[in-house]
């Protein structure tokens, strides 16, 4: 393929960035990342500050070195928008921050319990803390996200949602001395909870593992997932993490649990459906469809 210089005019897209230039040129055989790299090395801001979208139709760039800029749409003299999108955190330490909350919380809190714990008191200080625990090792190790950072005050919003209600207010309602978990365990309830904690983590666990496997480090490519759970719902990671809280909630017999676990429930429903739609899109007939998302005849 021959190689041919490409002029982009550049316009702000909201406040204007400081040093942004008027007009980049770039190759033809230039990569999109390129164009992101060019652009932040111009106007002096990180690269993930930055959101580039085609003034013709408004449509965003993706940052990937997989994408030529001749298969964007971008011709010679067309126009790019570029956008500063604030301070920026990575992904993965938003989630170290955000779940490192209750895992302190609870522990902390049990042991500062004035009576000695209940059997179901120090069970759920196990579970919830495991539970955690397990989140951290997975955003330390398994993880691999599709994209690099996320705005900064998304941090706060969601260390406040973890922090405050799985952390504070579960705990607060758990290790009281009055509180039900405080009382004596039902084996017929304790016992089968305590199972479907157990089949949720590791169900939960299996899936992310198969996630993993479909992008390669520091890649953005996505694939059709396949393997246990998979041919009844579109995510059965959060599938499985449902059936984890329910096993929470019926061994903390705590209203603040069955909250928590409502509002989660409910925002990985709407990520679920957003995904769904995202893998019929992304890649047609090749994707089976589902007629649920998240939870077998349900949802």
């Amino acid at each position: 393929m021959t190689s041919r210089t490409l002029t982009f005019s550049v316009r702000p897209r909201g406040k204007p960035l400081h040093k942004l230039p008027e007009d980049l040129s770039l190759s033809s055989t230039s990569t999109s990342s390129d164009l992101y790299t060019q652009l932040a090395s111009s106007s002096g801001t990180s690269i993930h500050r930055l959101r580039i979208t085609k003034g013709s139709d408004g449509s965003f760039i993706p940052k990937t070195s997989s994408l030529p800029v001749s298969d964007t749409g971008l011709r010679d003299g067309s126009s790019i928008y570029v956008k500063d999108l604030g301070p920026q955190i990575s992904w993965r330490l938003v989630f170290i921050l955000e779940y490192l909350g209750p895992l302190l919380i609870h522990p902390l809190l049990y042991v500062l319990l004035p009576n000695p714990p209940s059997f179901l008191q120090t069970l759920s200080c196990t579970l919830i803390t495991l539970h955690f625990l397990k989140r951290e090792i997975e955003t330390l190790f398994l993880h691999r996200f599709s994209s690099a950072t996320m705005p900064l005050l998304n941090l706060f919003k969601n260390s406040a949602h973890y922090w405050l209600l799985a952390g504070l207010n579960i705990a607060f309602w758990t290790y009281r001395s009055s509180a039900p978990a405080a009382g004596d365990s039902n084996p017929w309830i304790t016992w089968p909870s305590v199972a479907l904690y157990i089949i949720g983590e590791l169900g939960n666990l299996n899936t992310h593992v198969v996630l993993r496997s479909l992008r390669s480090t520091g890649g953005n490519e996505r694939g059709i997932p396949h393997g246990f759970g998979f041919g009844l719902v579109t995510c059965p990671n959060y599938m499985f993490e449902t059936l984890a809280w329910i096993g929470i909630c019926g061994v903390t017999w705590s209203l603040a649990s069955v909250l928590f676990a409502a509002l989660a429930v409910a925002q990985m429903g709407v990520w679920a459906q957003k995904k769904e739609v995202r893998y019929r899109r992304e890649f047609g007939r090749k994707y089976q469809k589902k007629r649920s998302v998240m939870l077998p005849g349900v949802w």
